[in-house]
């Protein structure tokens, strides 16, 4: 009987499907696990054999848990919506609905190929109508709450109307300290009862967009002209995008904004409950950036202007000797001296062609001085005033007071300019009193003589309080998230602009349908293209729409409830299923997505639609599969190409080969002719009669042609190979190179398994009993495997399985109780040859419903014991002896021993020693 992988996989591969065994219920007896996969983005070029293999991990899983007897939820979707299915639709003239939808058949034929255990009854897809109407309807409640600072927590904003209808803002202040209230008689924002009653309808939905967790507002976005859209830092490498590498702008656009800013202490807090890396915990605390400080305002030079400053060092404020503004801030055309107008306006014009990322990344020091000076707010010292793309406008408050003689960066930038430096003391800097340590005593002066750090921060405060200039903060390096993008393929926004105020569409107009466009073109001023479309506009609909993470920030929610029409998910179900167990994904979406959807949840458990507020309990981020890349040498100004060995003596260029027309290193050189007419002619300079490539481990991808399709694999190999390869190539979180090669020994494994239950003739199986041995073996591997795989070592845990085989192979163990059991074990790995031979042996329900194999401790203690045995303190030989016998019988065994004899060479014992457990020495 034949191992037939091909015809095995594709058979079970259908009966699964009919016979729906991966649909679970929403209800159950068993405890419940939920395993979720960070969705892909279903691209043009089809998966390459790196994307599945967090897929194969979460599969073995969730396969495992269910073995385990639990009830497991493990689904897939896709993540539609996104700049790049427009950029294909622009760049080939398809609409995105359809490439999205040709990319989604492909997607689904290859991911059906491995084998995964998904309940597709549950399928999402961020691009569906059906979806991205509870997308626009939690947006809906987003734009109709407010963050109450006291209670800590998410409401309704009709709960702050009331608060405004019966105290005015006094306890609520407005989050943005620099918000002016249009035509109020009060510079300040604070409003009485009277005065909120007293504003027109506009006013009142200005006010209210300040405090709305999903706002309105004005920034500096990276506006990408040739994309039409605007593009997050990342998406931004040396001022052009990413994507293209097109031009990128700093441009101010009227855009959408979540105020995840409020959350901050509560994005850190939740840190501490959930089972992520402490890598990935730092990453996140990190981009929340919680520090305590003081915000602290200085008065502008012969000007009515004033600048705030952010530090956390304000007892450093003595040794202030410039300040240093973001180039985009507000105040710095209006402070700039006419002398030097023309420099900054020329600098502002260079930044605004630089991301974020690269402003904070360059080592080159740059800025230019803006002619005005701030007014110390103690000694009434002139400080000028400099901007530098070193400060960025959305950290603290877009200015900064530089100490230089105790912070690396100012001073250096303090002496590039020839910028004089003082002490703490405000007395010419010499080098050598330099504050660097906060355990130091800081200050000699009459106000801070002789006080700690902490004991000057507080005394400073105090004065800055006291004088009205400055107050305690805590700050937030997050900022708010920008949540609306100039673009067509996404979700539109369930607004309307009637007067310049933005108003709700009723909750029963959901959804509000994307619709069909010929042209993607921006629309006027930087609008997105839906502003082309008259219907569109005449509705007075917001043009912008949703960015790519806003189906991603909820799609495990819609998975528990997927075709529920009355809500995103029922509320007992989605309690059922609760948290996600174990979810899966690359750590390219450590921050943003994790960020982001972590605080959609905590605001929809405030609003009381889910019963918890940490979306995710365990991470586990699985590292890369990296492109192994070939290389032919191409003699220069020639189309002869010269083997890796002697490409030293000619002047060459390399040129990537597709890794598919290489056998090892072994180039096809028909192959590659055939490739592209440019080389139809190629003439080769051989070794020893082969094209011998050179090889470099890089990121696969398309343009380096080192990309595998999984198709062929699973074609040539078949879906348990490339499964249990993937994970044989090592541990799940690290990065590793593909090598096609070495998937033989996996497939040779596979092959040797199935002669363990069958050859030529069929079946082998017998139900005589195991031995002591064979128990051995066999209680061994459950032992290990339930370990490895708890602990998703799942590469060991394949070294185990060969290892098993191998064992079983040299008893010559063809016996059910032994090999049943170890079929149970091998099913998340292998589960199409598991199931095949699980009905072979007369099994006619699923294998995917057997009991996981339970661990007996008895069959690993140890019966026998390999003794050395010395003659005359010489170890001569090893004699297994049971564990049980007595001095005397072990003598018996050791004296009779042929070996033992031709060492003692007839002498008479004078002596025999035997310690249990240890050894044996035999004196003559």
């Amino acid at each position: 009987m034949e191992y037939n992988f091909r015809a095995i996989e594709k058979r079970w591969q259908q009966q699964w499907t009919e016979s729906k065994v991966y649909q679970v219920p929403n209800t159950s007896d068993k405890p419940k696990y939920y395993v979720l996969d960070m969705f892909p983005y279903p691209s043009g070029a089809g998966l390459h054999v790196g994307h599945p293999l967090g897929y194969i991990a979460s599969d073995i899983f969730a396969r495992y848990k269910r073995l385990k007897g639990f009830n497991v939820l493990h689904p897939m979707g896709y993540d539609a919506f996104g700049l790049p299915a427009e950029q294909y639709a622009i760049e080939h003239g398809v609409h995105p609905a359809v490439s999205t939808a040709k990319n989604i058949k492909t997607f689904r034929g290859q991911l059906d190929k491995i084998g995964f255990c998904f309940d597709w009854s549950r399928e999402v897809n961020t691009s569906d109508p059906k979806y991205y109407k509870w997308t626009q309807w939690i947006f809906l409640q987003l734009f109709k709450s407010w963050y109450n600072r006291k209670a800590n927590k998410t409401e309704p904003i009709d709960g702050l109307i009331k608060v405004f209808e019966a105290e005015g803002n006094t306890n609520h202040p407005i989050p943005d300290t620099q918000f002016q209230i249009p035509n109020f008689k009060s510079q300040t924002c604070n409003f009485t009862a009277a005065d909120w009653k007293g504003f027109d309808e506009k006013t009142k939905q200005t006010i209210l967009m300040e405090y709305r967790v999903a706002y309105c507002g004005y920034g500096e976005v990276n506006w990408c002209e040739a994309l039409g859209t605007v593009l997050a830092n990342d998406e931004v490498v040396n001022g052009v995008s990413e994507r293209g590498g097109y031009p990128v702008v700093k441009k101010k656009l009227r855009q959408w904004y979540l105020r995840i800013t409020e959350y901050g202490d509560r994005l850190l807090e939740g840190l501490q409950r959930v089972d992520f890396s402490e890598a990935m915990k730092e990453m996140q605390s990190n981009w929340i950036g919680k520090s305590s400080g003081a915000e602290i305002t200085f008065s502008i030079h012969n000007s009515p202007f004033t600048i705030d400053v952010y530090t956390t060092r304000p007892d450093t404020i003595f040794g202030v000797d410039f300040m240093v503004v973001a180039p985009e801030h507000e105040l710095v055309e209006q402070i700039a001296s006419a002398e030097q107008k023309a420099a900054v306006e020329e600098y502002i014009a260079y930044v605004k062609s630089r991301s974020e990322r690269e402003r904070m990344a360059e080592k080159k020091i740059s800025g230019v001085f803006t002619g005005a000076y701030a007014v110390h707010p103690f000694s009434g010292r002139e400080i000028p005033i400099w901007i530098s793309e070193y400060v960025l406008a959305g950290y603290g408050t877009g200015a900064i007071m530089a100490v230089p003689s105790g912070d690396e960066r100012d001073h250096k930038f303090a002496q590039y300019f020839n910028i004089p430096i003082t002490n703490i003391f405000g007395e010419a800097y010499t080098g050598e009193d330099a504050v660097t340590s906060k355990d130091l005593v800081l200050h000699q002066s009459a106000f801070l003589d002789g006080l700690t750090y902490k004991e000057a921060t507080e005394k400073v405060i105090s004065k800055l309080e006291e004088m009205g200039i400055g107050k305690r903060k805590v700050n937030f390096k997050i900022r708010d998230a920008a949540f609306s993008r100039q673009r067509y393929w996404g979700e539109p926004f369930p607004i309307k602009w009637i007067d310049g105020v933005a108003y709700p569409l009723d909750e029963s107009e959901l959804p509000l349908e994307l619709p069909h466009v010929e042209s993607y073109k921006p629309g006027p001023e930087g609008e997105g293209p839906l502003a082309n479309i008259p219907e569109w506009t005449a509705q007075q609909l917001e043009t912008n729409t949703m960015p790519g993470y806003a189906g991603s920030s909820w799609y495990f929610l819609r998975y528990m409830d997927p075709h529920n029409e009355a809500t995103f998910s029922d509320k007992n179900i989605s309690a059922y299923w609760n948290q996600v167990d174990l979810y899966v994904g690359g750590t390219e979406h450590a921050v943003g997505h994790l960020l982001y959807s972590r605080m959609w949840v905590k605001a929809m458990y405030d609003l009381g639609f889910i019963t918890f507020d940490e979306p995710y309990k365990k991470l586990l981020n699985q590292g890369m599969i990296q492109g192994s890349s070939r290389f032919v040498y191409r003699v220069r100004g020639t189309n002869k190409y010269v083997s890796a060995g002697l490409k030293d003596q000619y002047e060459t260029d390399d040129l990537h080969v597709d890794v598919n027309m290489v056998d090892g290193v072994d180039l096809d050189v028909d192959a590659f002719k055939k490739w592209k007419p440019d080389f139809a002619d190629a003439e080769f300079i051989l070794e020893d009669g082969k094209y011998i490539c050179g090889v470099e481990v890089e990121k696969m991808s398309k343009s380096k042609v080192n990309t595998v399709n999984p198709d062929n694999i699973v074609e040539k190999y078949g879906a348990d190979t490339f499964r249990m390869y993937e994970m044989f190539l090592g541990p799940v979180e690290m990065s590793k190179p593909w090598d096609t090669k070495g998937i033989e020994g996996v497939h040779r494994f596979l092959k040797k398994l199935w002669r363990l239950f069958a050859n030529e003739n069929g079946l082998v199986v017998t139900n005589d009993k195991a031995t002591p041995e064979e128990w051995k073996v066999l209680h061994k591997t459950i032992k290990k495997i339930e370990e490895d795989t708890e602990r998703f070592s799942f590469n060991t845990a394949v070294s185990a399985f060969m290892v098993c085989v191998n064992e079983l192979q040299d008893l010559k163990c063809n016996k059910r109780e032994v090999l049943e059991p170890m079929l149970i074990l091998l099913t998340p790995y292998a589960p199409h040859i598991a199931e095949e031979l699980w009905h072979q042996l007369g099994n006619t329900t699923t294998i995917l419903d057997a009991a996981y194999p339970k661990f007996e401790a008895q069959y690993l203690v140890e019966s026998t014991k390999d003794y050395p045995v010395s003659i005359n303190g010489k170890m001569r030989t090893q004699i297994t002896i049971d564990l049980n016998a007595t001095q005397d019988q072990v003598q018996e065994i050791v004296l009779a021993n042929e070996i033992v004899q031709k060492w003692m060479e007839g002498k008479p014992l004078k002596k025999f020693i035997f310690v249990k457990g240890k050894m044996v020495n035999v004196v003559v």
